[in-house]
């Protein structure tokens, strides 16, 4: 019997602790070792309850969120007639089918995608300041997304399909925004607001990668013309601030053009954004190429591929895994670089801010502007992130 009872007093010594208890020993090695951590602790903790009182106090009894609400439109889609908003709507209706469709095939990722977009659209359906027109065209995008969702699973050649959609629907978006004459024409002028934001960075990001993958593959070229002539693009533009692009794109490149053409004001920030963003993207594909060990070139060569195959099915796909991070850390800081935009004339989500808190009607509301600006751009940058760590994980980039 004395046997058995050590046998048990030994399994409860070495019997894990509780989480909780494991929590207050954390605290107490790391926070409360010693007087002067003690110190460190209390005041930090000090600070960190005097900050977030102040600040919620300010949220929910000191701002005034009206402004946020009178404007709501023109944070979205600026001056955009308000008699042809069922074009963005019919546009994002578009967007939220494709959305759908991609979570009911691939699921992991794009599902969680979805439900960020579900919460976006329920959180606009609830908010006061919403129309009524605007909410039945929410509730709609909801009822999309779940059928789309549906039909996603269900159809044959889903990944085929998937790839085909989202090729087909960015016409179809650009139709619905512009018109092209055959819907009465919008001009780009007035496409403001998040709109504007979000087509300039998709453009970006979108255009650049390709571009950035051959311009990589053009500096490891054995043929020196090709070689050196990515190097001296991806070097030169590298060198130059975005704001110069911006400038010689609105400036200098209309002198260039023949008497009587004319390129768009938007065309032109959009190109000189993205042969911006191809240089970085690829330096960022030239590290992945430079991180695959030479093995897998013996061995794409002992089976009898040739250097275009060998670079296609096992080089590139390697490389393009390893910077999945680097890229989208690059796309993220082309978001964000878009506000950058307001200098040359155009008037995206930063430039309706600009505009909102010069209103004599909202003098000294600049803060709120402000903080719903950057919670806007933090819920985009966020579900960017978000993404790249899901494919990170399904991809197992970082482990063994």
């Amino acid at each position: 019997m004395s046997v058995d009872l050590k046998l048990v007093e030994a399994k409860q010594m070495i019997a894990p602790p509780s989480q909780s208890f494991s929590m207050w020993v954390w605290i107490r090695k790391n926070l409360f070792n010693n007087w002067y951590n003690m110190l460190l602790t209390l005041l930090a903790g000090s600070l960190l309850v005097y900050i977030s009182y102040a600040t919620l106090t300010w949220v929910f009894t000191e701002a005034q969120w009206a402004v946020i609400g009178d404007n709501y439109k023109l944070f979205m889609v600026g001056q955009y007639p308000i008699l042809a908003l069922w074009r963005i709507w019919s546009a994002l209706t578009m967007m939220t089918f494709m959305f759908g469709i991609s979570a009911g095939t691939f699921k992991g990722t794009m599902l969680r995608l979805c439900y960020i977009l579900s919460t976006i659209y329920l959180v606009h359906i609830i908010a006061p300041f919403t129309e009524n027109t605007s909410k039945i065209w929410l509730t709609a995008q909801l009822v999309m997304l779940v059928i789309s969702y549906f039909i996603g699973s269900k159809i044959p050649y889903a990944k085929r399909f998937n790839i085909v959609g989202w090729v087909i629907s960015i016409p179809i978006i650009l139709f619905f925004i512009h018109g092209f004459g055959i819907l009465p024409v919008i001009r780009t002028n007035v496409w403001n607001g998040l709109m504007l934001t979000l087509m300039l960075a998709a453009v970006a990001i979108i255009l650049s990668f390709p571009i950035g993958v051959l311009l990589a593959l053009g500096r490891t070229s054995k043929l020196s013309v090709i070689k050196y002539f990515c190097i001296g693009y991806i070097e030169l533009i590298r060198g130059i601030p975005l704001i110069t692009i911006l400038f010689m794109a609105q400036i200098l490149f209309p002198l260039f053009l023949p008497t009587g053409l004319t390129i768009d004001n938007l065309l032109r920030v959009m190109l000189g954004a993205t042969f911006f963003t191809a240089a970085y993207m690829a330096e960022n594909v030239r590290g992945g190429l430079q991180s695959i060990p030479n093995g897998q070139y013996e061995a794409a060569k002992t089976i009898g591929l040739n250097p275009v195959q060998t670079t296609a099915f096992v080089i590139l796909p390697q490389a393009l895994r390893a910077i999945i991070p680097t890229i989208v850390g690059q796309s993220i800081s082309m978001f964000k670089d878009t506000s950058l935009v307001a200098i040359v004339g155009l008037v995206d989500l930063l430039g309706i801010a600009q505009s909102v808190k010069s209103n004599p009607e909202f003098l000294g509301r600049h803060m709120e502007v402000y903080v719903f600006i950057a919670f806007v751009y933090w819920v985009i940058a966020y579900s960017m992130s978000y993404s790249s760590r899901r494919i990170e994980k399904s991809l197992g980039v970082g482990e063994r």
